[in-house]
């Protein structure tokens, strides 16, 4: 079987602590040969540390995770991208195999991860109810709003990302509305710095929007 290469998009901004574990851990995979960090307005010295470990870096003036996705993207040189989290300091060595498995195999177009966690409490109190109201017939995904994820490029370059924190469920819910193939994997557990009350209304309200904009579509 001829072997597939993979891309690897991170958005970051200013995550100087953990970036120069993750891009270990990500160059460990003998699959992945192209790693891009976005530095997403950065104050800190996360460009700097990523071009050291051997990352190519983009740098994305829109502010916002959406955005540093799609610059991201528009890099990516191979058939098959994963996305992960910069701000994570406790991924398994495997994440990456895990996330594009079901992408080497053709079982999927697209795979989300899923995880322990403590915490959670947009996904909990917000997209799950939410999701349970406006798309009751779809699956009912662990992490609905986890950002390690993987896919076909082809499918990615479908999808008009949200520019703030609703990029990640609007992902999902434009992934079903293509017919995409999904898996959901299991990546361990992961520990990551937890927001304020006032970071997490701000994500709420964003992640609501997305669901709300895509069900309304739907409707139509």
């Amino acid at each position: 079987m001829e072997e597939k290469y993979v891309s690897v998009v991170i958005p970051a901004r200013n995550e100087q602590r953990t970036i120069v574990n993750v891009l270990r851990m990500v160059s460990n995979h003998n699959n992945v040969n192209q790693i891009i960090v976005v530095d997403n307005n950065s104050t800190d010295n996360t460009s700097e540390l990523a071009k050291k470990a051997g990352a190519d870096v983009v740098f994305c003036a829109n502010q916002g995770k959406g955005y540093a996705m799609e610059a991201g993207l528009n890099k990516v040189k191979n058939e098959i991208v994963t996305f992960i989290d910069a701000d994570i300091d406790n991924y398994s060595e495997d994440v990456i195999e895990i996330l594009i498995q079901p992408l080497l195999r053709d079982e999927a177009d697209f795979v989300k991860s899923m995880f322990e966690r403590t915490g959670g409490r947009v996904t909990e109190l917000v997209a799950k109810p939410l999701l349970d109201i406006t798309y009751p017939e779809i699956y009912k995904f662990s992490q609905p709003l986890s950002g390690m994820i993987a896919g076909k490029t082809e499918f990615f370059k479908k999808i008009k990302f949200e520019k703030d924190y609703g990029v990640d469920i609007g992902i999902v819910l434009d992934m079903i509305d293509l017919n995409a193939r999904i898996s959901e994997v299991s990546i361990g557990k992961i520990k990551n710095s937890s927001r304020s009350w006032r970071g997490l209304d701000k994500m709420s309200s964003e992640v609501m929007s997305a669901i709300i904009k895509r069900a309304k579509k739907k409707e139509n």
